[in-house]
């Protein structure tokens, strides 16, 4: 009789094809357009959120401010009223779900050997903020604009994705000095 551990290891299921993939993507987006009217993205909810935790902070700063007035006009209850609020916490509990129905669910802290030095933890903290500040200033993110406009034929989506895709391989090419 062998003593099992305490904690056994889970196999993992295969991740999709990427066609199969992709053709799930495409009915959802398509879903969301139907039932929604918007196409699917991330970034607004973020200003969302930067715009309620104003709210919270500096009420009459925000409120006064022409950008993240609008938003907060309700008060912090228009905030959790946009779809777009409610989009992401469906995209959180789904990512969850499947990770647990893929058996890829783990906790784990990563420390300075998985996460590297202190330079690549400021390149990508500097890369997550110009990411951030470029998808506001084109009014999307991958998905929002990449996807979702692409999905309908928007001239800027393919200009953005294919900006995006140059600069992340210029980019790559500079800090790997490949």
């Amino acid at each position: 009789m062998s003593a099992s551990p305490a904690f056994q290891e889970t196999h993992a299921k295969p991740f999709w094809p990427p066609l199969a993939a992709g053709i799930a993507l495409g009915l959802v987006l398509l879903l969301t357009f139907v039932l929604t009217g918007h196409g699917l993205g991330a970034t607004g909810a973020s200003t969302r959120l930067a715009a309620w935790l104003g709210l919270e902070v500096a009420p009459a700063a925000t409120e006064s401010n022409a950008y993240l007035g609008p938003m907060v006009e309700g008060g912090a209850r228009s905030v959790m009223a946009s779809w777009i609020s409610w989009q992401v916490v469906g995209v959180a509990i789904g990512a969850f779900v499947a990770a647990l129905l893929g058996g890829r669910f783990r906790i784990q802290f990563d420390g300075s050997h998985s996460v590297g030095t202190p330079r690549r933890a400021f390149a990508a903290l500097l890369g997550g903020l110009l990411a951030g500040f470029g998808a506001r200033v084109a009014a999307g993110c991958t998905s929002g604009l990449g996807l979702s406009g692409a999905a309908v034929l928007g001239i800027a989506a393919f200009v953005f994705l294919g900006a995006f895709f140059a600069v992340g391989l210029i980019s790559y090419r500079v800090f790997r000095g490949v």
